[in-house]
């Protein structure tokens, strides 16, 4: 048997490290299963996908990485891709800066083109860097909820809201008008 194959089965050869395998006591309930499915046996209960993951693997397998939940929301998609626009031109910036640095050590004639292109790329690559920043501050003042009077989302909520009462009451009168339409052929008391 190749080390290869040895190492994939996760079982050593020379038999010197056990297998470690955790398994909780039957009786002992889990803390994302309810109570009322805990006292039930292993059979009964609803199968989570780690779980059912964790059965069909083979004994000795061990995942390289755990998944964790991100730390921080994901960014908005104009900022996101700003920010990809952004590292992509600075990327390009820094490779032209590192051609120009050694064309000008080999003394190539590639030396003077490369530190135009490379001074122009820090220009862009600085706009690059405020067009995130700029669009995510636009992208907050439009959507997110930024504390201070002027924000535009929070006049915009406002502006929601009027237009849903607006909406409501409008309902509401035509509702009172339709059961005051049906009973017009009757007599009123007086």
């Amino acid at each position: 048997m190749s080390m290869g194959t040895a190492e994939r089965r996760g079982a050593p050869e020379d038999g010197g490290a056990a297998r470690m395998t955790a398994r909780s006591a039957p009786e002992a309930p889990e803390r994302e299963i309810p109570a009322a499915v805990a006292g039930r046996p292993a059979r009964e209960r609803p199968d989570r996908p780690e779980e059912r993951e964790a059965r069909e693997r083979p004994s000795g397998y061990r995942p390289l990485w755990r998944e964790e939940p991100a730390r921080r929301r994901r960014l908005p998609d104009p900022v996101r891709t700003a920010a990809v626009r952004a590292v992509m031109v600075v990327a390009v910036t820094l490779i032209l800066a590192m051609v120009a640095f050694l064309s000008t050590m080999a003394e190539s004639w590639l030396a003077f083109p490369m530190v135009i292109a490379s001074v122009a790329g820090t220009v862009v690559a600085t706009w690059g860097v405020l067009d995130v920043w700029v669009t995510r501050q636009v992208w907050n003042q439009r959507h997110g909820v930024v504390s201070m009077p002027s924000s535009t989302a929070r006049a915009m909520r406002r502006e929601r809201r009027r237009a849903r009462r607006q909406a409501r009451s409008a309902e509401r009168g035509q509702g009172r008008i339709a059961r005051r339409g049906g009973g017009a052929g009757r007599l009123s008391h007086s």
